[in-house]
């Protein structure tokens, strides 16, 4: 059998990196590639029904007592488009506190006093990179966690219930779930395998959206510009001045939702801004975008019709209103928790899964942990010990009878 960590190591060496400015399905052709591996590898460890379908989507079963539920254990296979998936240079190191030194030749350290949560590993095998790419925990830890998890069912002799995996594209993306096949994937619930520190469980998010917003300007020479010229830029900036200052990310946490500036073009004909938009509450979040349509049509008085242009588009809601009549498949995960060594812990998500849109197309599908640390940056790290855990209690999910 291979171990976690084996399996771990084999996936991020694939660059999967997703792209949002891509219209196909997934976004990147390397997605594919490590899809097509992991299908090879279920085929060699004996699920005979996997499988990747023309959108890029990883299928298998490994059968179980039909009495019981069939459950399904879903992962991403696409890492964060923030931090370069390539080349990456992963290594163990043990971890006996103070800093680590990724990278001796560059002086990149990866230092406690920036990142207090090293102070809860004392004595493990950290898993980190030489601090130029990110690491590809999330959520290449939840493919492994879930694939040693199904090998060990497979030669246990124990009763366990039918497990339905499915590894996804593009979740980085917000697009994990807009092909996923619930019908024919065929478990009565799931979980997803992406989440963080040991012991945390979520089934509630962000509502989400994503906004574009166009600005119209003229250029005229700058040498007779006076009354003449409309500078987009200048508009663009005023746009961004009439939103909330403390609705940033900067300024929230917890349950608090926000309107964040992810990036910006622009010269003096056109400039776009876009932005994501983020609150647990959907009133709430129904307010920030009557924030947002309120200064575009400011604008637009202003400086004349057609001036600004904003296009909103919702991603995902919060899965909680879904999985709450359903608090039996939280408190299975939590026992599992238990028995795993791990202390259960109900966090908010501030961000989105795949399961909180496949929650609101039938399949109900909490979050669950998988170990790592300080996803989406080059100073990502997972403790090989907390993937051990992570696998037993998908084992336990698996044969809670």
């Amino acid at each position: 059998m291979k171990t976690v960590t084996q399996r771990f190591l084999r996936y991020v060496s694939f660059d999967t990196q997703s792209d949002e400015f891509s219209p196909t399905c997934p976004s990147t052709d390397k997605q594919r590639l490590l899809g097509a591996a992991l299908v090879e590898e279920m085929l060699e460890m004996g699920i005979a029904d996997a499988r990747m379908d023309e959108n890029g989507y990883v299928y298998g079963t490994v059968p179980g007592d039909p009495r019981l539920p069939a459950i399904g254990l879903i992962a991403h296979m696409d890492t964060s488009p923030d931090a370069s998936g390539a080349d990456i240079r992963a290594k163990i190191v043990e971890y006996s506190g103070g800093d680590v030194c990724l990278n001796e030749e560059k002086g990149i350290f990866l230092r406690e006093a920036d990142y207090p949560s090293l102070r809860n590993h004392h004595g493990k095998h950290l898993i980190v990179t030489d601090g130029t790419t990110l690491l590809g925990a999330d959520d290449k830890a939840g493919i492994a966690e879930i694939l040693t998890a199904a090998e060990f069912l497979m030669t246990a002799r124990m009763s366990h219930a039918t497990l339905k995996i499915g590894f996804t594209p593009d979740e980085e993306i917000g697009r994990g779930a807009d092909k996923f096949d619930v019908k024919s994937f065929g478990a009565d619930f799931a979980y997803t395998a992406d989440g963080g520190t040991l012991g945390e469980i979520e089934y509630e998010n962000f509502n989400a959206a994503g906004a574009v917003v166009n600005f119209r300007g003229l250029n005229i020479h700058p040498g007779s510009a006076k009354g003449k010229m409309v500078n987009s830029q200048l508009i663009a900036m005023e746009f961004q001045s009439l939103l909330p200052v403390h609705q940033r990310p900067e300024s929230t946490e917890g349950y608090e939702g926000f309107i964040h500036l992810t990036d910006m073009t622009g010269e003096v004909e056109k400039s776009t801004l876009r932005y994501i938009i983020r609150d647990h509450d959907m009133e709430k979040f129904l307010q920030k975008m009557a924030v947002m349509t309120a200064a575009a049509e400011f604008l637009n008085r202003k400086y004349g019709e057609g001036t600004v242009e904003m296009t909103i588009r919702d991603s995902y809601f919060n899965m909680k209103q879904c999985i709450e009549p359903r608090m039996d498949i939280v408190e299975r995960a939590k026992n599992a928790m238990r028995e795993a060594g791990m202390e259960p812990k109900e966090v908010p998500i501030r961000g989105g899964t795949d399961g909180a849109r496949l929650s609101y197309e039938g399949l109900l599908c909490p979050n669950l942990c998988t170990g790592g640390e300080n996803y989406h940056g080059r100073f990502e790290y997972i403790p090989v010990e907390d993937m051990e855990r992570c696998v037993k209690m998908l084992v336990g999910i698996l044969t809670d009878n």
